[in-house]
């Protein structure tokens, strides 16, 4: 069945439906990716976002439950050049199309891909539709042009505290902004007991419970909007625990500390992104997925400094604050999918709070 994706700018592309057929608007992003797509398909940090492909065959090893990062797909839509017809992997539960299906997410195939990627370069990321015709244009370009997306946060975060391996003997709580779990996982495996939060904790509420540590976790959508989470930050901050922020939590700390976040062009989505560590000067490969950076200029030298730098466009990619045991970062150490080349984050930040906790003790 023939499909159309339709841009912002009336740019439009005709391609094959596949998954649910469904009209859909989202803000149309690419992700660099040539292995992973259940993960990206289950990231909270998609939510209302269609995404494409830049590699050109998806779904040749199938859909194994046990690869996502969530209980759901959250992406709005996926783009891609070639839906894999057979997929081969001894893992495999059930084939790419037919998630797309049972988690009600449409799509299109024999899109030009590197074109549309091309076009997502010079003019940024922006609103797109899918839909099953091209009627009435001037109307659809107008609805995408008027179109809003906000709340992203609320609409993935947990909707009730929930603790995991409760055994673990350092507590640390982790403000779910649409944490991926590898993000537990990478916590459980270090002998955390992890207590999630929704988004809209009250810091009071935390800082009683005596942690050991903080997790500010990543998530979707535009940081500033997030003004609860920003001022319940501000009172996290103004206590002694260790905090580690990973993405949007690092652009929320920063903005409770007074800097400005602004927005991408095309963002960085992908397992590829080459990042300096300014410490010792080594570069390492990252998972990211993110479309705001923190605007360095805002930044005062006297609360915090830069410790990662982005090798490809000089942004933000990692804070440590003065006189604070807090550290952030912009990309995603639990890296999954992506390189394991900064997993050893979580060892930095589990070295302060076992202090904390020996101070505590």
């Amino acid at each position: 069945m023939v499909g159309y994706l339709i841009l912002e700018n009336g740019q439009i592309f005709c391609g094959k439906r596949i998954g649910v057929n469904k009209d859909a608007i989202f803000e149309i992003v690419f992700n660099t990716s040539m292995s992973g797509y259940m993960e990206t398909l289950t990231d909270p940090s998609y939510a209302k976002q269609g995404v494409v492909f830049t590699y050109p065959l998806i779904g040749n090893y199938g859909v194994m439950y046990q690869d996502t990062e969530s209980n759901r797909a959250w992406v709005s839509a996926i783009i891609v050049q070639e839906l894999a017809q057979f997929s081969s992997n001894f893992r495999k539960e059930c084939n790419l199309e037919d998630f797309l299906k049972q988690q009600n997410v449409p799509g299109l195939e024999d899109v030009n891909t590197r074109a549309l990627v091309k076009i997502i370069r010079e003019k940024g990321a922006m609103m797109a539709m899918i839909t099953g015709d091209i009627k009435n244009m001037a109307k659809k370009i107008k609805k995408l042009q008027n179109a809003k997306i906000n709340n992203h946060v609320s609409l993935v975060t947990t909707p009730k505290t929930k603790i995991i391996n409760p055994k673990g003997k350092y507590k640390i709580a982790l403000l779910d902004f649409g944490v991926k779990q590898n993000i537990i996982r990478s916590l459980v495996q270090r002998q955390c007991a992890v207590t999630l939060f929704p988004a809209t904790t009250n810091a009071k509420f935390i800082l009683n419970k005596h942690f050991h540590g903080i997790v500010l976790s990543n998530g979707p959508g535009n940081p500033k909007d997030n003004t609860t989470a920003i001022s319940t930050i501000k009172k996290l901050y103004g206590s002694d625990i260790p905090i580690l922020g990973i993405c949007l939590g690092h652009q929320l700390l920063s903005l409770a500390t007074g800097a400005v976040t602004k927005k991408l062009k095309y963002g960085h989505r992908g397992p590829n992104h080459p990042v300096k560590y300014l410490e010792n000067q080594r570069v390492y490969i990252t998972s990211q997925n993110h479309g705001y950076y923190i605007d360095e200029k805002t930044i005062n030298p006297d609360i915090a400094y830069v410790t990662y730098r982005n090798i490809n466009d000089g942004t933000v990619e990692g804070l440590k604050y003065r006189n604070k045991k807090i550290l952030t970062v912009q990309f995603h150490p639990e890296a999954c999918a992506g390189p394991q080349d900064t997993a050893y984050i979580f060892n930095d930040f589990l070295k302060v709070v076992k202090q904390h906790y020996a101070q505590r003790s």
